[in-house]
C-alpha cells in the first residue's frame, strides 16, 4: 500500500527567503522586500499587506513608482493573463494600510511600556543610552527636533509622522517626541516604517 507522505513545513527562514519575481523590473527578490496583490472574484485589484489572501500572487517592489508604471502599462493585467479592475484610490490605500500598521504597533509598543513621550522625558532616555528608535513628528519645532536628533547619535530617527497621527497612536495630547527601548515589537514597528518609508519613496528614516 502506498502512503501519501506530506511534504515538510517550511521552516520560518525558508519562507523570509523565498523569491518572487518583480512584475516591472524583473528583478527575483526575497518575498518581504516585494509587495504582492491578488485579484478578487469580481476581477478587481486588491493589496495583500499580510501576504495571505488565497489566489495567485502578483508581486513588485514597493515604491510607488513601480505601482504607478504597472498601472499605466496595464502590468498586473498581463500578469494576471486577465482584465483587471484598478480602484483609482489603490495607491492612497496601500499608504494608509502602511500607515495604520506603523501606528498600531507604536500603539502596542506604549501598552508594553517600551515609550518615553515628551522632550525631557525622551533627552533622558537618549542620554542614558536606553532609546533604539528616536521619533520626531514631521511638524514639530525644528529646533526641538535637531536637539534631540543631535543625541541619539547613530540611532533610527523617523519623521514620517504628523503631531496628530502620533497622538493617535500613542493616546496622549501633543506627542511630538517619542524614543522607544529595544524590545522585538520595536523590530516590528522599523520593519513597518521601513516599507512605508521605502512605498512614499522618502528619506526621513535615518
Amino acid at each position: 500500500m502506498n502512503r501519501k507522505l506530506n511534504k515538510p513545513a517550511k521552516s520560518r527562514e525558508e519562507h523570509k527567503t523565498a523569491l518572487r519575481k518583480c512584475i516591472v523590473t524583473g528583478e527575483v527578490l526575497p518575498k518581504d522586500d516585494l509587495f504582492r496583490f491578488v485579484v478578487s472574484p469580481d476581477g478587481m485589484l486588491v493589496f495583500d499587506h499580510q501576504k495571505s489572501l488565497p489566489g495567485r500572487g502578483i508581486w513588485i517592489r514597493r515604491p510607488k513608482k513601480y505601482i504607478e508604471l504597472a498601472i499605466r502599462k496595464g502590468l498586473f493585467s498581463r500578469s494576471a493573463k486577465q482584465k483587471i479592475v484598478i480602484p483609482e484610490s489603490i495607491l492612497e490605500a496601500i499608504d494608509k494600510a502602511l500607515l495604520e500598521k506603523c501606528l498600531n504597533l507604536l500603539g502596542l509598543c506604549r501598552k508594553r511600556g517600551l515609550l518615553k513621550t515628551g522632550f525631557a522625558k525622551v533627552e533622558a532616555a537618549l542620554k542614558s543610552n536606553k532609546a533604539a528608535v528616536l521619533i520626531a513628528a514631521s511638524d514639530g519645532a525644528v529646533d526641538g527636533r535637531q536637539k534631540l536628533s543631535r543625541l541619539a547619535h547613530s540611532l533610527k530617527l523617523v519623521e514620517l509622522f504628523s503631531g496628530e497621527e502620533l497622538s493617535q497612536a500613542v493616546g496622549l495630547e501633543n506627542a511630538v517626541h517619542i524614543a522607544i527601548t529595544p524590545d522585538g515589537l520595536t523590530d516590528k514597528f522599523l520593519i513597518e516604517v521601513s516599507r512605508l518609508q521605502e512605498f512614499r519613496d522618502v528619506d526621513n528614516v535615518s
